[in-house]
Parts: structure tokens; C-alpha cells; sequence
């Protein structure tokens, strides 16, 4: 992954750089006023994001991508309130970044963010876990720009979820940002950011064998 001393080293030379700079200043005001439009114009009843200064509307998902996002959230919701670690949210769940605003298909605050949570509140800080399940339309943003924001601001866990092919994509938070640890339609995947979490990736995507795994939790 290109790193911001990379990105920046042309940059700091060109004799261009007061003009990048002014430039940059103003295109940052400008998305400041529209991310201010997006917070008053917003409504609960949306899936809607703020991406790169645009406002973008999620379509209805497919079953698939509804029975994934389910199965997850569920297995992570009740072994996390189980062995209260902190909290697990599932889209509608407005997470601010610096730049950009949005709403993962599953999310995980530990401790310390859960209790900075109130129940009038309509953004939330930068998760400790994502979880974005693809569609043909998020796909491009979830590996490219939600990809790169979620590494530089510290989520400690990533995963990306493949519906077509059941296929879990694990990313942990290393040096010099995320990287991949596990990719595999078998076997079993262990969260870093949730302690103990630790889950047959089948039952992802399939509801039976997601409350077989719960089942064995709470027995």
C-alpha cells in the first residue's frame, strides 16, 4: 500500500506546491459545507454515506447479502454482549472519519468507545472492527477508498465479505496499516479486535450453522 511519505514526496519538490496547497484548502471548505447539508438533510430511514465530499445512497441489498449481514451480526452481537466486551452495531450506524462518513454493514466499539455512546446519538466514532459485505455496487469503494480510511485511522480488524464465493478476507492492523491475514472459505477465522471470538466461516453464510455456533456458545 502506498504510504503518505510516498504520496506526499512529489508534492513537497514542485514548484506548484503554494498553488496544491490553496487548492486543496478550498476543495476542504467546500466539502465542509456540503458535509454539513448531509448531517441537517440526513434522516434516520436512509442508508446513505458521505464519500470524498458526495452523498451516496445505498440501493436495497440482495438476500444473500441480507443473510451474511444477519449471521454476523448475530453471532457477534450475543458473544459480545454475552462476555461484555463492548458493542455491536449493524448498519444505520453513522461512523465519522476526518474526511468521510459512513455506515458498515456490521460494527464493533470496545469498551472504552461503547461508553462514550449515547442513545440520542446519530454519529459514531471510528469503529474497532468492520465488516463490509460486497454488492456489485459497494465493491470498488469497500477495497478501495473505505479500504484505505479504515487502515490510516487505526480500525484494528477488517473484514471483507464475498457472498458469491462464501469467502471471508480477514485484515488486521500492522506497521503500516491493514494487511491481510486470512483468506479462505473454510475453516475457522479468530477476531483480533473481539478476545475469544472465534467462528466456523461457514456459518457466515448459512443461518443453520450460525445457530449451531451460537447454540455451542451458550451451552
Amino acid at each position: 500500500m502506498t504510504t503518505l511519505d510516498q504520496l506526499m514526496e512529489p508534492i513537497r519538490h514542485s514548484p506548484l506546491l503554494p498553488r496544491i496547497v490553496e487548492e486543496l484548502q478550498l476543495q476542504i471548505a467546500k466539502e465542509q459545507q456540503l458535509r454539513t447539508r448531509f448531517y441537517r438533510e440526513m434522516t434516520p430511514e436512509q442508508k446513505v454515506e458521505f464519500i470524498n465530499g458526495e452523498v451516496i445512497f445505498q440501493p436495497p441489498a440482495k438476500n444473500r447479502h441480507v443473510i451474511a449481514t444477519g449471521c454476523i451480526f448475530q453471532a457477534m452481537n450475543l458473544y459480545v454482549i454475552a462476555n461484555r466486551l463492548g458493542t455491536v452495531k449493524s448498519e444505520k450506524c453513522l461512523c465519522s472519519f476526518p474526511r468521510n462518513d459512513y455506515e458498515p454493514d456490521v460494527v464493533f466499539f470496545g469498551l472504552e468507545k461503547s461508553s462514550q455512546l449515547h442513545l440520542d446519538a446519530l454519529q459514531f466514532p471510528v469503529p474497532d472492527m468492520i465488516v463490509e459485505v460486497l454488492s456489485e455496487s459497494t465493491e470498488s469503494r469497500d477495497r478501495g477508498t473505505k479500504f484505505i480510511d479504515y487502515s490510516a485511522q487505526g480500525v484494528i480488524e477488517y473484514w471483507i465479505i464475498d457472498t458469491e464465493r462464501c469467502v471471508l478476507e480477514q485484515y488486521l492492523q500492522e506497521a503500516n496499516g491493514l494487511a491481510l491475514k486470512k483468506k479462505s472459505d473454510s475453516g475457522i477465522v479468530e477476531s483480533q479486535a473481539i478476545p475469544g471470538f472465534a467462528i466456523e466461516i461457514a456459518a457466515l453464510f448459512d443461518e443453520k450453522k450460525n445457530l449451531e455456533a451460537i447454540r455451542k456458545w451458550l451451552s
